[in-house]
């Protein structure tokens, strides 16, 4: 099994709390693309999907996945699978330390050989502004690239009073079909993503929320026409990918 080191000094936390203050400012939170704007997001044609997998019992090796669709067809453009060590460890609030600079590498990797194929908005297995300090890793990726971005996580986190209790249980049973929505509602009033019922097929919600440069309505609505399953088609296939990379590659692990 190979593992992180121990938990970083808390000089290097602190840093990094400084360094998602700083790069928070920068987030847009409105649309800014035109297609963004248009009632069946005319003018989109490519939609980007990122994420990680891990070797099983291994914590540093991750096969870093890229993906681009198709839209609204959701057809596989474009994949890139590659092998990175993750150098930073996982602390709970930071987990864009450990995986955007991989992220970032395959966009700019897919910029320089193939730039008519950049996605123009990407989705992120995680959050975005729905984090302990707004400013999620699908923030990161998307201040970092300068992309669109919109962050779907598949757990609640329980942060500036969104919490998982009664009420929330009833609001999800509420979600009668997909495209069904509640807000995540913070203790200062500020509506920090939504709870959406990404297709009819699936009861347990997806929880999205603002990356960079879409507004949530835009970024609710899009998650929805995304999905075949639960979880967004630009995910999904980056997930499935990555898997089976390393199942090819390594076929011993079970990952």
């Amino acid at each position: 099994m190979t593992q992180m080191p121990s938990p970083p000094p808390e000089e290097l936390v602190k840093q990094w709390e400084s360094e998602q203050k700083r790069l928070r400012q920068e987030v847009v939170e409105e649309d800014t693309e035109d297609w963004q704007r248009s009632p069946d997001f005319a003018g989109l044609e490519r939609v980007g999907g990122v994420d990680l997998s891990f070797i099983k019992g291994d914590e540093v090796n991750a096969c870093a996945q890229l993906v681009v669709l198709s839209y609204p067809d959701l057809k596989v453009l474009y994949e890139d699978s590659r092998m990175v060590t993750l150098t930073a460890p996982y602390v709970s609030g930071f987990l864009a330390f450990r995986e955007t600079p991989f992220l970032l590498e395959a966009l700019q990797r897919l910029e320089t050989s193939q730039p008519t194929l950049v996605p123009q908005v990407v989705f992120v297995d995680g959050n975005g502004l729905f984090h302990y300090r707004e400013f999620g890793v699908a923030c990161h990726l998307g201040v970092l690239s300068g992309l669109p971005c919109v962050g779907v996580a598949k757990n609640l986190l329980q942060v500036q009073g969104v919490l998982k209790d009664e009420e929330h249980q009833s609001q999800i049973a509420a979600l009668q079909k997909g495209g069904d929505s509640f807000p995540l509602t913070a203790a200062s009033g500020k509506v920090l993503g939504k709870a959406l019922r990404s297709c009819d097929k699936s009861s347990k919600p997806v929880y999205v929320s603002v990356g960079h440069r879409i507004s949530l309505d835009a970024a609710v609505r899009l998650t929805h026409l995304c999905c075949r399953y639960r979880v967004p088609e630009p995910i999904r296939q980056a997930d499935v990918r990555s898997r089976e990379y390393l199942r090819i590659h390594f076929p011993a692990s079970d990952t």
